[in-house]
């Protein structure tokens, strides 16, 4: 039974290819439940959005009524429900806001769309507190390579500083673990690989990292066609994977960290916050932790289970629009599979205000 005080957010996640469920109040979790269905697309080298689509709809009820179990709670204590409503894919985000709408109708509760990567950003609080103001923000993930410049998260605007031009670092390391003969996900695959490996025995590009080019953009595509080259050349032999793949980590890790860490000198901001299932690579965690510490900059990582999707980091979004006082969004809510980060609560009312505010400036 939940206590008196804040009411308690459940939260749903049903982007990609995981359902997730979480509930917290004040900043805190109580319990939160994932499922994936990574092992029907493994065979397909990578997510087929009606595969998960359909995931969602078998998960979604289980998933609430383990997080809920964890938790020790019933549906009679849920306060608010928050949801992904973008980016996503379609089907997916679908699924996922259906089910949170039905949710919050049958229980007379409010109910908060929820920009994904502002989750992402919203998982570090539910270990370390609230985010200091201002931080920065590398994003890191499948799809999202972006850097940050976060304030007030349920507030203020979101300052994108760069974001990806073609690959995101997840994508680059799906498609190249898949010419290395490693399994999907690529992401781990090649960070086991390159446990055994040479990180200097291949000297791979550094994209984007020249003093005329974007400073916070990211581009992966040309690392990747590197990779993939490097590869071929290696035709009728047998293929280093594992200097390969530590050499490829290595590329990826300096970029990210060399920017995140420049972009935070540049904005006079002490604290960099590195989130999203790229951040739980051992080589990006390491080396940002061993350059933050040069510059004398605190890093800020959640633990693995909260670095890739999940519901709890929705849930973290809607208990600090709560407990901010944010409009709830209407039940003709809708999904926006390419949403903007702008803010970190998304519903039409909130869009079509600013855009309304943007044509009269």
């Amino acid at each position: 039974m939940a206590s008196p005080g804040s009411p308690v957010v459940l939260g749903i996640e049903s982007s990609c290819d995981e359902t997730g469920a979480g509930l917290v109040r004040d900043g805190k979790l109580l319990g939160h439940a994932v499922a994936s269905s990574m092992d029907e697309h493994a065979r397909y080298g990578g997510v087929v959005p009606e595969i998960a689509a359909r995931a969602h709809v078998h998960s979604l009820t289980p998933v609430v009524h383990r997080a809920l179990d964890e938790a020790g709670l019933t549906m009679a204590d849920i306060g608010a429900v928050a949801v992904t409503t973008g980016p996503g894919l379609s089907g997916a985000l679908q699924v996922g806001l259906a089910g949170a709408k039905g949710l919050a109708y049958g229980l007379g509760v409010p109910l908060y769309g929820v920009h994904h990567l502002a989750g992402h950003v919203a998982a570090d609080t539910l270990e370390h507190g609230p985010l200091p103001n201002p931080c920065m923000v590398l994003i890191v993930s499948g799809g999202h390579t972006s850097l940050l410049l976060v304030r007030d998260l349920a507030r203020d605007p979101i300052v994108h500083l760069g974001d990806t031009l073609d690959d995101a670092a997840g994508e680059c390391f799906d498609k190249v673990a898949r010419v290395f003969g490693l399994p999907y996900p690529g992401g781990p695959a090649i960070d086991r690989a390159a446990r055994e490996g040479d990180p200097k025995a291949v000297a791979f590009p550094r994209p984007l990292t020249g003093p005329r080019d974007d400073p916070y953009g990211f581009s992966f595509s040309g690392l990747k066609t590197a990779a993939a080259r490097w590869a071929e050349r290696h035709a009728g032999q047998e293929l280093p994977v594992a200097d390969g793949a530590a050499s490829l980590q290595e590329a990826v890790a300096d970029v990210l960290t060399r920017k995140a860490v420049a972009a935070c000198k540049e904005h006079g901001v002490g604290t960099l916050v590195v989130v999203g299932g790229v951040a739980a690579n051992s080589r990006v965690r390491s080396l940002a932790e061993e350059r933050c510490q040069k510059a004398g900059i605190t890093l800020r990582v959640p633990p693995l289970r909260l670095c890739t999707d999940n519901g709890a980091m929705i849930a973290a979004v809607g208990d600090l629009l709560v407990r901010a006082g944010a409009a709830p969004a209407p039940l003709d809510l809708s999904i926006d599979p390419s949403a903007p980060l702008e803010y970190a609560a998304l519903h039409p009312v909130a869009r079509a205000a600013r855009a309304a505010a943007a044509t009269a400036a």
